[in-house]
């Protein structure tokens, strides 16, 4: 688990389940670090350590383990998975997104990519149930491993609750100016730094959106402000900034935490996302909290995400980006328009509804299972002639 991503997921998830469920017995199995960041939980959940990590083999067998001690009647696994699971109960498990094996067949290492794409279907088939977090995922997950839509389940991530603590206050803007010196208008990216997210395109538009500015004399001293993770591995991005000429525009902020990020969503002029690939896409949705609104991608599971309170364009084009992003900074009744549609957009989505549907998900399972058992059971009494 960590900030973002499958760590949001699960602590939210387990969260919700804890105001939701005060009778079945849950029993959360990982390393304490990542089990203390859930915070305090009712007295019917209780937490066994990982001594290994959860992807290495020792880990898988200490997992095994425990699970027959402590004899569970299901599994579930919050992120997918490459490791073919032989375990004592049904599982289900998460699938995210598969964009690891989206593109497979152009890797050089051909043999290793087949061989761990195998393994991951056999992990799939053998699921109990699958959840997927858009309809997307939940169609790619059917034709890139042959699964059957009827044991693919969407359940719909939401955003973390600290996202929704009202708007930034004086001190929160005096933070910004005295901690990261920011008094200027921005437009922000946040999320991973990686290919998909496109942030080559983000930089490129940004510089033909300033020179676009000059020309019509408004906001002079715009930046781009790019929140992300560890930046010293991409040397393309720093290299595309000086082809731009917007050296001194563009600002990588690194990691910041979650209580500082609300600040900046709820700050920016515009928040850009023109991602070529999400299973889901929080970011938008957090920024739409903030009444921010948002430039985002038309594909992949985005345009599901963000309905109609956002601006959609296509991805590879940065000329199309550029202008989507002037547009929504000069119209102020555009940006009032997705102010609003962004706040309705937001409240589709809650960690609670989907705690219900994953618990409803959990009691079919295992009533299923206990029912198998029973016949199996039965039949085993009757003599056979």
């Amino acid at each position: 688990m960590n900030e973002f991503g499958v760590g949001t997921y699960t602590r939210n998830i387990v969260r919700a389940l804890g105001q939701l469920d005060h009778q079945t017995d849950y029993v959360l199995i990982g390393a304490p670090k990542k089990v203390a960041e859930i915070g305090p939980l009712p007295a019917n959940f209780q937490s066994i350590p990982l001594l290994n990590g959860e992807a290495t083999t020792k880990g898988y067998f200490e997992c095994r383990t425990i699970l027959r001690q402590i004899n569970c009647d299901l599994v579930h696994i919050p992120h997918l998975f490459w490791m073919p699971r032989s375990l004592p109960c049904p599982y289900i498990i998460t699938v995210h997104d598969v964009l690891e094996h989206m593109y497979r067949a152009h890797d050089g290492s051909g043999l290793r990519r087949s061989l761990h794409f195998q393994l991951t279907r056999r992990v799939l088939k053998g699921a109990a149930r699958i959840l997927a977090v858009s309809k997307f995922t939940k169609s790619e997950i059917e034709k890139l491993f042959n699964i059957p839509s009827s044991r693919i389940e969407v359940v719909y991530n939401a955003i973390d609750p600290r996202f929704l603590h009202g708007h930034a206050t004086d001190a929160d803007r005096q933070l910004l100016a005295e901690r990261y010196q920011i008094t200027y208008p921005f437009l922000l990216y946040a999320g991973r730094i990686s290919p998909h997210k496109n942030l080559v395109r983000i930089i490129e538009a940004f510089s033909a959106l300033k020179a676009e500015l000059e020309k019509q004399g408004k906001f002079p001293d715009l930046k781009l402000i790019i929140i992300g993770d560890e930046l010293s591995k991409h040397l393309d991005l720093r290299r595309t900034v000086v082809r731009g000429g917007v050296q001194n525009d563009v600002r990588f902020m690194g990691f910041v935490p979650i209580d500082v990020l609300r600040i900046f969503y709820d700050l920016a002029k515009v928040f850009v996302f023109p991602s070529l690939y999400e299973g889901f896409g929080l970011p938008p949705l957090e920024a739409m909290a903030h009444g921010t609104p948002v430039v985002t991608s038309n594909t992949s599971s985005v345009p599901e995400v963000v309905g109609n309170a956002a601006v959609l364009v296509n991805a590879e084009n940065v000329f199309e980006i550029m202008r989507a992003l002037l547009r929504v900074l000069l119209d102020s009744s555009l940006r009032e328009r997705l102010k609003q549609r962004g706040y309705e957009q937001v409240r589709k989505f809650s960690w609670t509804a989907s705690a219900q549907q994953i618990f409803s998900i959990y009691e079919q399972v295992t009533a299923s299972n206990r029912g198998r058992l029973a016949l199996a059971a039965e039949r085993a009494e009757i003599p056979s002639h």
